[in-house]
């Protein structure tokens, strides 16, 4: 580890360099800026840990004295500063672990009622509501791609692009089904029902990294559907593209203009394709993967929303919390942490291996 810690650290060095040099391009100079900003704070720590492991040799050196209480001293720096240097030693790992590409990306987040009818729709809402509150609490800006509403409230489709800083970092393990446990409204006799929704959190591909062929799409202009004003259904303004050779389908009604409904669609397109894509290659390595939505049936969950008993589970880090009404208002740190750690942890994990 600490021979590649050097290589960054030269890489570093380098970069400072090439960036203090005039005549650098804009492109190069975004390049290396934001290739400086990954690694500056791994070269921080490591620069820390060589400092304290120069203290430690001196210390060492001065532990051999013939003075009683310069050993004692030297004792008691050398216990302070392997501790310190096994803790920073901890850190520098978890910064050398693979890093996601995709971490800093905006992203589309798509969120579909699932099996139970009336209720899975207004649950749809709820979940709309909850992400949109934690983006607000995090400044990131959301805008609605597309939307179709449910008839008796909620949705049975509501598609956001979220943008800010490393939301797909934050809400990339929110893919999944999430079921909800509560009494509905229409309800007499008071009995609980399960209802679920699928989520589903695609980051936003850029121009740069990924091309479509012109020939290789079907673009239909059409009249937007639901609320959205009386332009809804004066114009066909919204756009619908699908691409022929991989069957994925995106539209957007949500803007006036017919040009930025296809822009915006574009974008979600290209999001898909490559999920589409990614999610093949990963099953040919492992067959029995499932997709990041499924079938939106009950048993796929990920997570429990049980409004009776004031509770939300995660199941996959078993994780139980007793404040829904918090969570479902957007208070979702303390979840996304744990998420976030487990992941380090399996990280570390397979390291080890």
């Amino acid at each position: 580890m600490f021979e590649k810690l050097e290589t960054i650290e030269r890489r570093f060095v380098e970069i400072e360099e090439t960036l203090s040099q005039p005549g650098i391009s804009s492109r190069e100079l975004m390049k290396l800026t934001k290739e400086r900003a990954e690694i500056e704070p791994i070269v921080e720590k490591f620069r820390v840990y060589s400092q304290l492991k120069q203290e430690k040799a001196e210390a060492e050196d001065l532990a051999s004295n013939e003075d009683v209480e310069l050993r004692a001293m030297a004792k008691e720096e050398l216990d302070k500063l392997s501790k310190s240097m096994v803790a920073l030693e901890k850190e520098l790992t978890i910064l050398m672990l693979p890093t996601d590409p995709n971490d800093d990306k905006n992203i589309f987040l798509e969120i579909r009622a699932g099996t139970g009818g009336d209720e899975a729709g207004l649950f749809c809402g709820d979940l709309l509501r909850m992400y949109t509150r934690y983006a607000e609490k995090k400044r990131w800006h959301v805008e609605v791609m597309s939307a179709t509403e449910s008839e008796k409230g909620g949705y049975r489709e509501i598609i956001l692009m979220v943008q800010g800083s490393k939301v797909y970092s934050k809400l990339k393990f929110e893919s999944g089904v999430h079921r909800v446990q509560r009494v509905p409204a229409t309800e007499s006799q008071g009995r609980i029902h399960t209802s679920a929704c699928t989520v589903a959190v695609l980051p936003e591909v850029d121009d740069v990294e990924f091309e479509i062929n012109p020939a290789d799409l079907e673009i239909t202009a059409c009249r937007a559907s639901g609320a959205g004003g009386q332009h809804v259904n004066t114009t066909d303004s919204a756009v619908r593209i699908v691409h022929i050779p991989t069957g994925v389908v995106a539209e957007c009604q949500e803007e006036r203009s017919q040009h930025k409904n296809k822009e915006k669609a574009m974008k979600m397109l290209k999001s898909r394709i490559l999920d589409k894509l990614e999610s093949e290659r990963a099953a040919e390595i492992s067959a029995d993967r499932k997709s990041q939505v499924g079938s939106g049936d009950r048993s796929e969950r990920i997570r429990t929303y049980n409004f009776p008993q004031g509770r939300m589970t995660d199941h996959r880090i078993n994780l139980t919390l007793y404040k829904l009404d918090e969570i479902i208002t957007g208070d979702l740190d303390e979840i996304l942490d744990a998420l976030g750690a487990n992941h380090t942890a399996e990280l570390l994990k397979n390291q080890a291996n």
